[in-house]
């Protein structure tokens, strides 16, 4: 899917302007501010009022969440009512939650539980499991191991791949991290103040960047230090 335009403006005044391809799994990177979230929204059509966007696709692609995209936000922890049991919090069937319990990873026994009996790890797949009840051609990630110990955050990316290897569907992990997605994004967009610096194979963008602010988030995250501002 080639994404030829997207601008997002407020009272006359550019916000993003942006154009980016996911041929299988894109990461968008860039520092707190960067306009990564704003992006996210515009898929998701959860832009405030007063901005307006424009979004124009280079093929017939129907971007209606729930039916050809999904979304798997940041923190697991809140995505889900904590006063529901798991199974209840599903649109399809008991066989089809089942499936995709066993899809990611989950025991069967946990659709049973509430969400705070569940480990954080538990839950980000849960979340997933969740995603993939639509059979979706494109899945949204907004920061999805943030809120997760390394350990866990680890398996959690490691699910995402293999899980994207079955079904096929596309993939845009939005991320100020490089580090988490350098394995698991084949592509990656990079992005400041609301413009592409710089875009690529994610190999070769790591192996030899062009722009300063790439370099920039690329030492400083491999560093392990926090780039946000």
């Amino acid at each position: 899917m080639k994404i030829t335009k997207l601008k997002i403006t407020r009272e006359n005044k550019t916000l993003v302007d942006i154009h980016f391809t996911i041929s299988k799994s894109l990461a968008l990177v860039g520092q707190s501010g960067s306009g990564k979230s704003l992006t996210l929204k515009a898929f998701l059509h959860m832009l405030p009022s007063p901005m307006k966007q424009e979004l124009i696709l280079d093929a017939s692609y129907d971007l209606e969440l729930g039916q050809s995209v999904s979304f798997v936000p940041q923190n697991p922890f809140t995505a889900l009512s904590p006063l529901t049991k798991i199974e209840k919090q599903f649109f399809v069937s008991k066989n089809k939650q089942k499936k995709l319990f066993e899809q990611v990873g989950l025991d069967t026994s946990l659709l049973q539980r509430f969400p705070p009996e569940l480990s954080g790890g538990q839950l980000q797949r849960v979340v997933i499991a969740m995603a993939l009840e639509c059979n979706p051609k494109l899945i949204l990630l907004d920061e999805p191991t943030t809120a997760l110990d390394p350990k866990t955050k680890g398996v959690i990316l490691n699910l995402l791949k293999n899980v994207q290897n079955e079904l096929g569907f596309q993939m845009l992990f939005v991320t100020h991290d490089i580090n988490s997605v350098k394995d698991l994004c084949e592509d990656i967009c990079v992005i400041k103040d609301g413009l592409v610096v710089e875009n690529g194979k994610m190999s070769d963008v790591l192996a030899n960047p062009h722009a300063t602010y790439t370099k920039m988030l690329i030492e400083a995250n491999f560093a392990n230090r926090e780039f946000r501002k």
